[in-house]
């Protein structure tokens, strides 16, 4: 199955380039980078040749999917990602 702005929550996100447009800590805004582990509440990005974890809660965070922009709500994806393709 394609990811795609409609079904990106249920999909795995490791690879994904995104950046934070929303945060509870203001600092966190505007941190880009490729997402390359995923936990139950946190994403790891690398950004530059640093590591970042971000928690999901505590974020919004925007991504490119076929040339479209999508904004994903951190609190949607909370969970493993095995666990969010059966919901």
């Amino acid at each position: 199955m394609v990811r795609t702005s409609h079904n990106i929550t249920r999909h795995e996100l490791i690879g994904l380039e995104i950046e934070v447009v929303g945060a509870s800590n203001k600092s966190l805004e505007g941190k880009r980078g490729t997402i390359i582990d995923e936990t139950r509440n946190t994403l790891t990005i690398r950004e530059g040749g640093k590591e970042a974890k971000l928690l999901k809660a505590a974020i919004v965070f925007e991504t490119k999917l076929g040339g479209e922009k999508v904004r994903v709500e951190g609190k949607e994806i909370i969970g493993r990602p095995e666990d969010r393709a059966k919901r």
